[in-house]
Formats: C-alpha cells, sequence, structure tokens
C-alpha cells in the first residue's frame, strides 16, 4: 500500500533526502487507484501524462526551479475545465466532450508544479449530496462501501480518503466540498464567494458556485487557496483585492469567543452520535479557556427552501446551453429543431438534473417569480445580515457539517425532498457568501467519519485556517 503523508511538508522533506521521487509518488498512487478501482472515484486517470509531467517535476526539482507544489500529485473534480482532456460534469449529454481551454485554477496548479492525475466522479452537473446522480454510477465510501461517498464532490473527497493521490479540488454550491470531506474523514475547504476564480468551471448555480481543495492537513488547505485564490481578468465576481501568503500559525490561539447553534443539539432531526461529538468539542473548546454559548437561527427552517429556490432558478438558467446544437449530447431520433431540443435534453440529462431544471424553470415563470424568486432573494439577505450579525460577536459558529454521518447507498431514492434536508447545516455559509471549513472528528460507533464545521466572517480566511489547526489538536 502506498505510504500516506499528512502534508506536503513531509512529501518535501522525503524528495530532498532522495527517499522519494515524484514519479514514485505517481506511480504509488496509480497502483491504488487500479485497486479500488471500485470505489468508482474517478472517470479517467491520466496516467501517461502524469508520469511524463512528474518526470519534468523532478527534473525542476533537482535544478532548484520547481514551484510550490512540487510533490503534489491532485485529482480534479469532472467539471473542471483541463485543456486537451475531456470535462462532462459527470452527465450523459457531455459524454466524449474535450475542454478547448483549461480553467484559471488549473493553470495556476500547473504553474507550481502540482501533477493532475485524473478527473473525479461527482453528482452530475454538481447537483446533489450523495454522488448517486452521476451517469457513470455512485462513488463508494472507503470506509464502508454500502455508503455513499457525499456529494456533490463525492469522488474528489474519496481519492484522498483511500490515498489515491495526496489532494483534490472540488466546488462548493450548497455544501459540496464540505458534505463529502466530513462522510470521507478529510478537510474540506469553502473560501469566501468571489476569492477563487470560476472561469472554467461549469456552472451550477453562479452567485453560490465556489472552488475549493479536500485535503488531510490544513497547511496544504492553506496553500492551495493561497495558489488558486486571487483576482482573474476572466471573473469579474471577483474581489480585486490579491490574496496575502497564508502561514498556518501552529501556535495555540488567544481565547475566542464561539456560537454554536443550539438547534444542532435540540433538533430530533440530528443523529445522536452527531450531537455527542458537538458536546465533546463545546466541552473542550470551554476547558482551554474559550467562551462558547447556544445562539438561536431563526431564519434555521428558511435555509434550504430558499438555497434550492434560488440555486435550481440560476441552474435552468446556466443549463440551457446544454440544447444538443451547440455541443454535446445530440439525440440521435431528432428530426427536427423543437425534437432537437426536445430528445436531446430529456435523454441527456440524468433525472435529478431534470427535476432542478423544473423547479428552476417554475420559481422564475411568469405569476411565480415574486412569490418564489424575488422573495427567496430578500430572505437571502436577511440570512446573510443574521449571520454576519453573529460574527461580529463571536469570532466563529461551530456548527456540524451534516446532521449524520454517511447514509446507505439507495437511501435519497424514496424521497428526494428528505435528502435535501441533509444540506441544512452546509448551506448557511453559501448563502452568506462567508468561509467554512469543515474538519475531521473521528469515526462513530459504526466506523463511519463524523466532521464538525467552522464558519467565519467574509475574507477571514487566515483566523479560520488558524485556529482548524488548533482545533484539530484538541
Amino acid at each position: 500500500m502506498a505510504k500516506f503523508y499528512s502534508s506536503l511538508t513531509e512529501i518535501k522533506s522525503g524528495l530532498q533526502r532522495a527517499e522519494i521521487t515524484v514519479q514514485g509518488l505517481v506511480k504509488n498512487y496509480l497502483g491504488e487507484i487500479k485497486k479500488n478501482a471500485h470505489l468508482n472515484a474517478f472517470n479517467e486517470v491520466f496516467e501517461k501524462e502524469a508520469l511524463i509531467n512528474a518526470k519534468n517535476v523532478d527534473e525542476r526539482i533537482k535544478n532548484g526551479t520547481a514551484g510550490k507544489l512540487a510533490g503534489m500529485v491532485i485529482a480534479i473534480k469532472d467539471n473542471i475545465c483541463y485543456k486537451g482532456h475531456q470535462v462532462t460534469a459527470s452527465s450523459k449529454i457531455l459524454k466524449g466532450f474535450t475542454s478547448i481551454y483549461s480553467s484559471t485554477i488549473v493553470e495556476r496548479l500547473l504553474a507550481e508544479d502540482a501533477v493532475i492525475i485524473g478527473r473525479c466522479n461527482c453528482d452530475e452537473f454538481a447537483m446533489g449530496g450523495s454522488n448517486e446522480n452521476s451517469f457513470y454510477g455512485p462513488v463508494k465510501n472507503y470506509a464502508d462501501q454500502k455508503r455513499v461517498s457525499g456529494g456533490s464532490s463525492g469522488g474528489s473527497a474519496v481519492a484522498v480518503q483511500a490515498n489515491m493521490c495526496h489532494a483534490a479540488i472540488g466546488t462548493d454550491t450548497g455544501g459540496s466540498v464540505r458534505q463529502p470531506a466530513a462522510f470521507c474523514g478529510v478537510i474540506g475547504f469553502k473560501p469566501t464567494y468571489g476569492r477563487i476564480s470560476r472561469h472554467g468551471i461549469i456552472a451550477y448555480a453562479s452567485s453560490f458556485d465556489q472552488v475549493g481543495p479536500i485535503t488531510r492537513s490544513v497547511e496544504d488547505t492553506a496553500l492551495l487557496y493561497e495558489v488558486m485564490a486571487g483576482p482573474d481578468e476572466y471573473d469579474n465576481t471577483l474581489i480585486q483585492q490579491p490574496v496575502s501568503p497564508i502561514i498556518v500559525d501552529t501556535q495555540k490561539p488567544g481565547k475566542k469567543k464561539i456560537a454554536y447553534l443550539q438547534e444542532a443539539l435540540s433538533s430530533p432531526g440530528v443523529n445522536a452520535e452527531v450531537k455527542d461529538v458537538l458536546v465533546q468539542y463545546i466541552d473542550k473548546l470551554r476547558a482551554e479557556g474559550h467562551t462558547v454559548k447556544p445562539i438561536a437561527f431563526e431564519q434555521l427552517d428558511y435555509l434550504v427552501p430558499t438555497y434550492y429556490i434560488l440555486a435550481t432558478a440560476e441552474a435552468s438558467s446556466n443549463l440551457a446551453r446544454f440544447d444538443g446544437v451547440h455541443y454535446g449530447y445530440r439525440s440521435p431520433a431528432a428530426d427536427d429543431l423543437q425534437s432537437t431540443y426536445k430528445r436531446s435534453r430529456s435523454e441527456g440529462f440524468g433525472k435529478e438534473v431534470k427535476r432542478r431544471i423544473m423547479l428552476g424553470t417554475f420559481v422564475l415563470s411568469a405569476g411565480y417569480y415574486d412569490a418564489y424568486y424575488a422573495k427567496a432573494q430578500k430572505v437571502r439577505r436577511l440570512i446573510k445580515e443574521k449571520t454576519e450579525e453573529i460574527l461580529n460577536e463571536y469570532d466563529f459558529i461551530l456548527i456540524p457539517t451534516a446532521p449524520e454521518p454517511a447514509f446507505p447507498i439507495g437511501a435519497e431514492e424514496k424521497d428526494p425532498v428528505v435528502t435535501y434536508l441533509y444540506d441544512i447545516f452546509t448551506v448557511q455559509a453559501s448563502l452568506a457568501g462567508v468561509p467554512a471549513i469543515s474538519l475531521p472528528t473521528g469515526n462513530n460507533s459504526k466506523g463511519l467519519p463524523l466532521g464538525l464545521q467552522l464558519l467565519t466572517k467574509h475574507f477571514n480566511e487566515q483566523q479560520l485556517l488558524d485556529f482548524a489547526e488548533y482545533f484539530l489538536k484538541l
């Protein structure tokens, strides 16, 4: 079995002592990918290319010209464009489509000598919280193969969990990096909205989508964030201030004020062992001298409905481009323009994507726009203001990442609305646009990973990552 490296620093130490090479690392990861092919984490592996790129990075390390990420072997979610490579968003409608340009984040990762080993399975068009809504089939959790990996970045999370790569890149719309990270026992980070370019990311909901890393260490999270973030002329939603280098402080922080949602402990919908872990960490933080207080969040019941109204409306608009005319799948049974649209979209999109497009089209339609979409925008503003109000008084909000651990594959088919409620704790950060990180907090009695989440105010990534490092050592 390939050795687990907890951080890039550990890998670089081995490279300097000539105990390992980047080529050797890639070979080890390729071996793990083959061994764990049954988990279905990868849609495509770039075997030959990764070995060639690794050899080139080894040369640059020898010459002293290697970038910050030399030695890091990463996987990217299959909705991130990489020039000359297929990108399908795990959908039949884009099967066989090759990207003609690279996303900004891929360019930045490659410029710092990361080696990209493959593209990971995900929920189709990033729509889902279980990675069961993929044209390529579900991703299985390495901890228990009968359970989901979480979604939509489930393949990325399992690739890191099962040591098939060192780190992975996902996208987080309503929790799609953080929730699978919690289900797989790794770290998932969503930065402030507008910190990382969305150029070259296949859109789901543009006002929510945010790229984020999945890693084993806070140190690697900080490094990947620093490399990917910052202004980009191709994305006008970006904050135009450059990102300062983030050095994670490993010292004990000063006394902090932390709020936790009292509903996370009182709600019958939250698993008992998830509650126990939350209580344990509240007690640990108090014992360390931090102020930890319960708060009520009056808009809690509105979080999921608000998110799904707005996200599906944006999806309806964004996915209109997949029409069987411009690119992607075209139905062989189509015989005129109307049947091309109807058949191509009906046959090309999966059930969950069609459900969300129809819901989004409904809330945007005449007669319903004001009742749903316009009202949801107003509620989003209230949620954002309330979250900011809490974060002006407290340094962090502490909540579970998900109300329960990874659930069995097939459970979501019973009622999709119940599945949407699994997003109850992740969509707050998405609606408010604030940074959030999911941290592994051990396993439950069945050996399933559990995770807790920390939120902080806009642009406060440095303090969040510092505290996350400290939190993991409690």
